[in-house]
């Protein structure tokens, strides 16, 4: 059988499971990378953080993968060739997973997990009430194949679902928002918001003082997009009068997150770091091969980012 090449680089942390993971996969051969590496007739490039002066000297590079979902860094990269599409990691385990973590956080947040551990903490029974799911309205920025997913997640345990996305959305049992000008309506008494986004130019700074303003007092945030999308000064001020009562952050601006900084002593933040949605190295590896078998017949790859819109 005829292997294709395809080569492994920016994320060694991750290397030992998906050479493992690519055994599997007969048709293709994983080439992790290093210096000195003979690049000629490498095709397909499967890359997270960018490495230098990669991407520029691979001759025959046909298409990269990203590793994950966001492609910020990728588009940052001033060296990337402009005719080699990006395609975006779309896989069932990273879409799985990230709808798993947003129904564990929106139901921490549901019943108030954070009153019990405090309770506990202090050695005191404290019964305490917490509405329906049904009256519990919760609002996803981004409606992209992961916001979908938690959307559809969400409405299986009840939970009234709106969506905001740049385009307008048709998904049963969401009411859909698009576009700046509805975003203030999409906000408008939700207990629960979270974001999934892609971080763009427009994105960016997105979660601040003045949307969270037109939550219901009291509400909770998820940030599960990006660090950048959330005003981190303006986080704790909103918890410290009420507006928000409690967050849930798996992305920061700086990561990992220094040790001194406020976020780790403030007990209504709930931290994970930046791991609500890791590929599956296997799962992954066979999206990436049936990407490259239609790349191969002459079809379209699917999921390719538009650098433009920035995602």
């Amino acid at each position: 059988m005829n292997q294709t090449k395809l080569l492994f680089a920016g994320a060694d942390e991750y290397l030992a499971t998906f050479v493992e993971a690519a055994r599997t996969l007969p048709e293709i051969e994983l080439l992790p990378y290093e210096p000195g590496l003979d690049l000629k007739g490498i095709e397909y490039l499967l890359m997270w953080r960018p490495v230098p002066g990669l991407a520029a000297a691979l001759p025959d590079l046909k298409a990269l993968f990203c590793f994950g979902a966001g492609v910020e860094r990728l588009l940052a990269n001033p060296e990337l060739p402009p005719h080699v599409p990006i395609v975006r990691m779309v896989e069932p385990g990273l879409t799985q997973v990230m709808s798993e973590y947003i129904l564990w956080q929106t139901l921490r947040h549901h019943r108030r997990i954070w009153e019990l551990e405090e309770a506990q903490e202090a050695g005191r029974w404290a019964p305490h009430w917490y509405p329906a799911a049904w009256d519990l309205p919760v609002g996803i920025l981004g409606l992209g194949e992961l916001g979908q997913a938690a959307a559809q997640k969400l409405l299986t345990f009840d939970f009234p679902v709106r969506g905001w996305s740049r385009s307008r959305k048709n998904l049963a049992g969401v009411k859909s928002f698009a576009g700046a000008a509805e975003l203030p309506d999409f906000l408008s008494g939700l207990e629960i918001l979270i974001c999934l986004l892609p971080l763009t130019p427009e994105t960016t700074g997105i979660l601040h003082a003045g949307h969270f303003a037109h939550l219901a007092r009291g509400a909770s945030l998820i940030n599960a997009g990006r660090g950048l999308h959330l005003v981190e000064a303006d986080l704790q001020p909103a918890l410290a009068t009420g507006q928000l009562v409690a967050a849930s952050l798996d992305v920061f601006s700086q990561e990992p997150l220094p040790p001194e900084h406020p976020f780790w002593r403030h007990p209504r933040i709930f931290m994970t770091p930046h791991n609500a949605s890791d590929i599956n190295p296997a799962s992954g590896l066979r999206e990436i091969s049936r990407q490259i078998g239609r790349h191969r017949a002459g079809l379209p790859l699917e999921h390719v980012v538009d650098r433009q819109r920035g995602y």
